[in-house]
């Protein structure tokens, strides 16, 4: 079995893309085949493409859409490491940078001007996605310069405008209809707010956790000897979002989990120092679609972020992360609320991946847990 694949880098993400007319041509459903690729279940995912971390372990399936509304429709897929399974319940921010670049260099979107807007639909969320390509004089630069926090080298600029975000995943900004949720975890009391933008994510302050904001440098070992106390917050926070059932049927990958904190008094280019959790572990940098729900609570009175940001209708917001700062954008147009950041992408190769003739019929054997 050969799968034809592009592998990039959007932000501070790693992907592979396919385009989902393979998809189609084999009897594997994606939930099998992507495990497969990547080589999981294995923490080394050594015998696949997986890069062994949450960041690395990451697809996008891309297609032209018949109709005339969207330029290109794509899904993301959060492949598992340690486990044989694929979740769907959320988009990449970062991966998504990839998607217009995919398109101009695949020729199904033209360069036109200096910026190229390509608008795109993420089917996990329903989310449109206008993206801005930089294309001087009507073309990708020969060389790509841009450059961006948490990456050392640079790539082709991109700009991330998700349009209406709030609710795109449980329906509402605050599932729960509060700014702010006590959640018990561990034997302590703890203050959340519970956002849906973006993604979903679950914010909660740095002071409650024992870390010094004028510390940040330090916060990681804290956050690191906290993980059990955060997961159990992240999988009843969960339940309130109406994300699962109950605690255990919780999905990996969302809702995910933000630590912040007021900046340090020493820094003054920041609005707010986050940490981030993905998959369980730190971040990073920041889940770029998890800096989209950070935004909007922002703007919202009572949540725990708008107290420490008094950040009201201020156009940008400064996120001080472990990788530098990123910066977000906010603005109306046509009547829409868009809510942006600028990320860099670009093809690392262009490959074909082979697998053996016999995966289907291993497939029951080996991969039975994995799940859509």
């Amino acid at each position: 079995m050969n799968i034809e694949a592009e592998w990039m880098r959007g932000g501070t993400s790693k992907c592979w893309v396919f385009e989902s007319g393979q998809f189609g041509e084999t009897e594997t459903s994606p939930d099998a085949l992507l495990p497969r690729l990547f080589g999981s279940p294995d923490h080394r995912q050594i015998d696949g493409v997986g890069g062994a971390t949450s960041t690395t372990s990451k697809a996008m399936i891309v297609r032209r859409p018949a109709d005339d509304d969207v330029d290109v429709e794509f899904t993301f897929a959060q492949v598992g490491i340690e486990e044989a399974t694929v979740d769907w319940g959320s988009n990449c921010g970062n991966c998504s940078a990839v998607v217009g670049l995919y398109a101009i260099e695949k020729g199904w979107v033209t360069p036109a001007g200096d910026i190229t807007r390509i608008v795109t639909r993420n089917t996990n969320t329903g989310q449109i996605i206008i993206q801005r390509v930089s294309t001087p004089a009507g073309a990708l630069p020969i060389v790509p310069q841009a450059e961006m926090p948490g990456v050392p080298f640079p790539g082709y600029r991109v700009g991330l405008g998700f349009q209406d975000p709030a609710g795109k995943t449980t329906g509402q900004l605050l599932p729960t209809g509060s700014p702010t949720e006590t959640i018990t975890a561990g034997g302590t009391r703890w203050t959340a707010s519970l956002v849906d933008a973006g993604a979903p994510v679950v914010i909660v302050r740095a002071e409650e956790l024992g870390l010094d904001p004028e510390r940040y440098d330090n916060w990681l070992a804290g956050v690191q000897l906290q993980l059990e106390t955060l997961e159990t917050i992240r999988r009843q926070a969960a339940v309130r979002m109406g994300l699962a059932a109950s605690t255990s049927e919780a999905a990996r990958a969302i809702p995910k989990v933000a630590i912040v904190a007021p900046p340090a008094q020493s820094d003054a280019g920041s609005d707010v120092s986050v940490m981030m959790l993905s998959m369980g572990k730190p971040h990073p940098a920041l889940a770029i679609t998890g800096s989209i729900a950070l935004t909007l609570a922002a703007r919202t009175p009572g949540t725990v972020l708008y107290d420490i940001t008094e950040h009201g209708l201020r156009p940008t917001l400064k996120l001080r992360t472990p990788a530098g700062v990123i910066e977000t954008w906010s603005e109306e147009k046509d009547g829409s609320l868009i809510i942006g950041v600028d990320r860099t992408a670009r093809t690392i190769a262009t490959t074909t991946i082979h697998l053996p003739e016999t995966l289907d019929n291993t497939v029951d054997a080996s991969l039975a847990g994995a799940t859509r």
